[in-house]
């Protein structure tokens, strides 16, 4: 794939879309394109990060531990996003289902980028900080459903 391929491909990712077309390109070219076989696994929860990687093509099964759901992420599905701009250990392990293709995005590289188009760090942290909000109104509102639920009645 092309410079110009790659940045199409970012533009379609959700977090990656909103830092905007010249950020993407400084991403592309210092993005590292990896393949993954069938059953390998990409990372492993409790693993440090140091990156995040895009899913290019193929599908991951994504697990916590134990006993926790399942997910399937595939194609435009951004896993490690909090890795890109903290120094972390992965959640869960992610699983290729299938032989697929990633981008890996490193830290280093994502801060830098942040660091040379300011615009787009306050794009990020405006999306980071709504979705804390709205994670946190999703909070209060279990919890008082929980709080109704164990009332005596």
């Amino acid at each position: 794939m092309s410079i110009e391929d790659d940045i199409a491909f970012f533009e379609r990712v959700p977090t990656l879309r909103l830092l905007g077309r010249t950020a993407l390109r400084i991403l592309a070219i210092g993005a590292e394109t990896r393949y993954v076989h069938d059953g390998e696994v990409l990372f492993k929860a409790g693993d440090k990060t140091d990156c995040g990687y895009v899913i290019q093509e193929g599908t991951f099964t994504v697990k916590a531990g134990e006993g926790s759901a399942e997910l399937v992420a595939g194609p435009g599905t951004l896993l490690g996003e909090v890795a890109l701009i903290a120094e972390t250990t992965r959640p869960a392990t992610a699983t290729a289902r299938e032989p697929a293709t990633v981008i890996r995005v490193s830290r280093s590289l994502f801060m830098k980028m942040l660091e040379g188009y300011p615009d787009a760090a306050v794009k990020l942290r405006d999306q980071l900080a709504a979705r804390a909000n709205e994670s946190m109104r999703e909070i209060r509102n279990v919890r008082a459903l929980l709080d109704t639920s164990e009332a005596p009645g």
